[in-house]
């Protein structure tokens, strides 16, 4: 009598949650198709690489396999799609200048390289995604070919000297900070942060410091950086690289200045960060609204686990 009432709750509980299966297959969030507008031209071996390991979820032309038809699954593959075209779509390749192209491969390659990409869930059930050593070399080797780094830059030093000529006759001086469009306030104290990591943009020839504030600084030492503590602030800041004939590197203009702050609560709409960037000496805001946030999350997105932070820190 005892097994045949514990065989019965077995039949239940297995009849429930066969029930509950079914019923999951029905919340299903929509998984577009639109068409191809332009699609990347590479060589066919790094098209090959990047059909095979990228396509499913940074392009137009997706393949889904039975598996990934099949709830809860479907959830995770269709976020993976969202955000994958929304950081990177090969499929709309004719959206992006010529420069933002090569920028755009070069995050790619980089994100492979400190195997934020493919992702690692989604690698785990598509071995297929799965970029080889060999692919990686190819790769780099392909990105290495489109690298141009022409001695005695004219027009870089040109701009280095006009930058240099007008700090001369004006100080920068603002009768109020320079404010993103989230909000974010310019900080000019970050030229009295130690540095965390160097940055070399070889893809646009413009050299980066990441810097750090004593929050960030004391983080690395007390080895307290995944997750990053409340306050931890970061200052990217670029020039234009410049070689002379005997090869020596030197900065050139001033470019750039990113800013990343932790704060979960007063950026929770942003994954915890406050995020900004001021160009030019003028340190003018970017972007057309408060959304431009979105392209510095999805950069970051792939390392989630890091708490979003790329830069590897020097022991201070």
């Amino acid at each position: 009598m005892k097994k045949s009432k514990k065989a019965a709750k077995w039949k239940i509980g297995v009849s429930v949650l066969l029930v509950l299966f079914l019923i999951v297959q029905f919340i299903r969030p929509e998984i577009t198709h639109p068409p191809v507008t332009r699609d990347i031209e590479v060589p066919a071996e790094v098209k090959a690489i990047l059909v095979r390991t990228c396509y499913d979820c940074h392009s137009n032309q997706i393949q889904l396999r039975w598996f990934d038809k099949i709830a809860p699954m479907y959830w995770g593959v269709a976020q993976h799609i969202k955000e994958g075209r929304e950081g990177l779509n090969f499929s709309e390749w004719d959206k992006l200048d010529p420069a933002s192209r090569k920028a755009k491969l070069w995050e790619a390659v980089n994100q492979v390289i400190a195997g934020a990409m493919p992702l690692k869930d989604y690698e785990f059930v598509h071995r297929s995604a799965k970029i080889s050593s060999g692919d990686l070399k190819v790769l780099k080797q392909y990105l290495n070919s489109m690298v141009v780094k022409p001695l005695e830059d004219t027009a870089k030093i040109n701009a280095l000297n006009k930058q240099y000529t007008q700090s001369q006759s004006t100080a920068m001086k603002f009768e109020n900070l320079p404010r993103a469009l989230n909000g974010v306030e310019f900080i000019p104290d970050y030229k009295n942060w130690l540095p965390i990591s160097p940055s070399e943009r070889f893809d646009n020839g413009t050299m980066r410091v990441i810097l750090g504030n004593d929050i960030a600084i004391k983080a690395i030492q007390d080895k307290q950086v995944n997750p990053w503590p409340k306050g931890t602030t970061f200052a990217k800041v670029a020039w234009d690289q410049l070689e002379d004939k005997e090869g020596h590197i030197r900065t050139g203009a001033f470019k750039q200045i990113e800013i990343m702050i932790k704060d979960e609560e007063k950026y929770r709409s942003t994954k915890g960060w406050g995020w900004a960037r001021f160009k030019t000496p003028k340190m003018i805001p970017y972007g057309k609204d408060a959304m431009f946030t979105n392209e510095c999350i999805n950069c970051h997105l792939p390392q989630a686990n890091q708490d979003l932070v790329f830069s590897s820190p020097f022991k201070h």
